[in-house]
């Protein structure tokens, strides 16, 4: 089954009890048993629901994995797959991840001797540098989250195979439709499908996808023990938004390149970072290993102009936190989504306080280009 049609019927399609043809809100806490040790294969919510199960059984399916498992939020997702670790242990991680990564890394795990090491790892030399016997996993965005450097999913997971560590790609800004990393050798995939996979900013939620019987045990473990599991409307609501996910990344992309080619252009802007462009670095690696190139640019406004009433200019365009809907989204990654990055970093690596993510909605984009304009001119 081609992904288009199986965003819409994977998993589990439907209800066959009642012929419903989408998967019931089974809003229960917990379940008959019909004598002492025997149940219908669910206990208590929490261990496990049916609506849950059908998303968990999608988002597997979307990613060629072995078993998928739901969580409350993307931060959820990520801290249950860095439980995987123990003390001594370290990550290596890319040098502009999402920030809320880094915040939970450095400031939670790290007080478990759970480490990370910083590196950029689109230069394969450096990340062989950086392994040593205390590593024990690469963790990549691939686009990273706001300057969409591209990282070799393939290159990484052998690097991580040769030394027998995890390769744990972040898969939000391309999804399973554009991308599918367990494809070219990855362990683990993370979302936050409160973007993208919902696509209608009304549902937080995280997922994991596992490519190995071993991981699923450890990572379902988890997932019961420490409880941050995904409710049952909201993965009726996330089943949903998946269903929409191939005819919306068509018009998302499509709206990036446009976006992306008419930001270009401006003489306000000094650079863009969209990997789309022929001239990006990581053009050919993204076009090898993905089916597209995202909705999410990134850009720096020049010196000399307002990049605060440039933000707060906008009609159409929202300013706010997030990515990934229907809606354009704009913020400032400095003092938003990677604030709890230390300073000297982000400038290091391109973070700049003049430096703004967009995420191109599926609105009519000589819309959003008329909004654009008008943000430009007050920005004078």
């Amino acid at each position: 089954m081609k992904i288009e049609s199986l965003v819409i019927h994977g998993g589990i399609d439907g209800d066959e009890r009642t012929g419903a043809v989408n998967v019931p809100i089974f809003q229960t806490s917990t379940y008959k048993q019909s004598a002492f040790g025997v149940n219908s294969g669910y206990e208590y919510s929490r261990t496990g629901n049916p609506t849950r199960e059908a998303l968990e059984k999608l988002i597997s399916e979307l990613e060629h994995g072995y078993a998928g498992f739901a969580f409350a939020s993307g931060m959820a997702a990520i801290t249950a797959v860095i439980t995987l670790f123990k003390a001594g242990d370290k990550i290596i991680i890319s040098n502009n991840i999402y920030g809320g990564t880094f915040r939970v890394l450095d400031k939670i795990f790290k007080n478990f001797n759970i480490g990370y090491i910083i590196a950029d790892t689109t230069n394969l030399a450096e990340v062989k540098k950086s392994i040593d016997k205390t590593v024990k996993a690469i963790y990549i965005e691939t686009p990273t989250n706001p300057l969409m450097d591209i990282t070799d999913i393939k290159a990484i997971a052998d690097i991580a195979n040769d030394n027998d560590i995890l390769t744990i790609v972040d898969n939000t800004f391309m999804t399973p439709y554009l991308q599918t990393p367990i494809t070219l050798g990855a362990d683990i995939v993370i979302h936050s499908a409160t973007k993208y996979l919902g696509g209608h900013s009304d549902v937080v939620s995280g997922l994991v996808v596992v490519n190995t019987e071993n991981l699923a045990e450890k990572i379902r473990f988890i997932q019961n023990s420490t409880g941050g599991v995904l409710a049952p409307f909201d993965s009726f609501l996330l089943i949903r938004g998946i269903k929409t996910l191939a005819v919306r990344m068509d018009r998302h992309n499509a709206n990036g390149e446009t976006i992306a080619k008419y930001l270009n252009d401006r003489e306000e802007v000094s650079k863009v970072y969209y990997p789309g462009f022929h001239d990006h670095p990581g053009y050919e690696v993204q076009t090898r290993q993905a089916n597209g190139y995202g909705g999410i640019i990134s850009f720096v406004i020049k010196n000399g102009y307002d990049y605060k009433k440039f933000l707060s200019s906008f009609k159409l365009i929202t300013f706010g936190e997030s990515l990934g809907g229907v809606e354009s989204l704009i913020c400032h990654p400095a003092s938003m989504t990677h604030a709890a990055i230390p300073a000297e970093i982000r400038q290091k690596v391109g973070i700049v306080d003049n430096l703004i993510r967009l995420s191109v909605g599926i609105e009519n984009s000589d819309d959003l280009i008329e909004d654009l304009v008008a943000a430009f001119k007050a920005s004078k």
